[in-house]
């Protein structure tokens, strides 16, 4: 419908021909129907004074109103349907505004839970830290308190290191003294460590890093490959073994695998990755032989 359909014209409507020569057909007839009655009655009859009302131009009019309204009913409808179109598109942005919110909802969920099993996980970490660093710390308690005690008994025992070894068989069951209390110290308050290939501690070892590291705690410093160690110092008989002696698998240039002898016919050594650091009698897994360092 065109937008000035609604403003009035000024002009008058044109009446079209055909209800121009029906009216005037009409009002012909009228008059003739008059005349002819007016020749036919008597001479002295009474002139005919009756009004006759001519057709009107209201039925004109009255379809120039239906014409207004249908065109009324036209534009009502299209207004209808504008605002039902509205209403989708109302509907349709509440609907996929709702499904936006459920998805942000969703997702500020799914990153909230994701931060909390993160600080879950950094707090595990935390505390397997702070035990891994007071068992560390009790261990070097009792290393400490062991080497103490050694060093006080140095004195006493120095002079007698020669006779020890001339006696075979006090050899297995005499208390480690000086540098090798310090070394049986280290090793044995390393037991329980995990075996890591490659390992040089504070947790983990490999045979050759345990040596190593007990031999450092005595101020002794040895190479960091096993068949060199074991190639150090002087050969020794497995029957006259001193606490703090290197005990040796394989050849004595070509040893894969070394531990350290602690006396009462026991070694500690870094085994393997499903034994871990262990302390074993010497007939668990006899050695090839053994080195003297100190």
């Amino acid at each position: 419908m065109s937008h000035t359909a609604h403003i009035p014209s000024h002009r008058k409507p044109r009446r079209s021909a055909s209800k121009l020569a029906l009216r005037a057909g009409v009002a012909g007839g009228v008059l003739g129907t008059i005349a002819v009655a007016g020749a036919a009655g008597p001479a002295n009859a009474e002139p005919v004074t009756e009004t006759i009302e001519m057709p009107t131009l209201g039925s004109l009019d009255g379809v120039t109103g239906i014409a207004s309204a249908v065109a009324a009913s036209a534009e009502a409808s299209q207004q209808e349907a504008l605002d039902q179109n509205l209403r989708s598109r109302e509907d349709a942005a509440l609907q996929t505004a709702s499904k936006e919110a459920k998805k942000a909802k969703a997702e500020a969920e799914r990153k909230a839970a994701a931060e909390r099993a993160e600080k879950a996980r950094l707090k595990a970490e935390q505390e397997r830290k702070e035990a891994a660093e007071r068992e560390r710390a009790s261990r070097d308690s009792v290393r400490t308190q062991l080497t103490s005690t050694s060093t006080s008994d140095d004195g006493g025992s120095s002079s007698s290191d020669g006779g020890s070894s001339a006696s075979q068989g006090d050899s297995q069951t005499q208390a480690p003294s000086g540098s090798a209390a310090a070394i049986v110290a280290f090793a044995r308050a390393q037991i329980g460590d995990a075996y890591v290939s490659g390992g040089t501690g504070p947790n983990s070892w490999d045979c050759s890093g345990l040596v190593q590291a007990a031999y450092k705690a005595a101020g002794i410093d040895l190479p960091r490959i096993s068949y060199e160690q074991s190639s150090m110092g002087t050969s020794v008989s497995l029957s006259d073994l001193q606490p703090g002696d290197v005990l040796y698998w394989g050849s004595r240039s070509g040893s894969y695998h070394v531990a350290i002898y602690v006396g009462g016919g026991k070694y500690v050594g870094a085994q393997n990755p499903s034994s871990g650091v262990v302390e074993h009698t010497m007939d668990w897994d006899t050695p090839s032989g053994a080195v003297r360092i100190l």
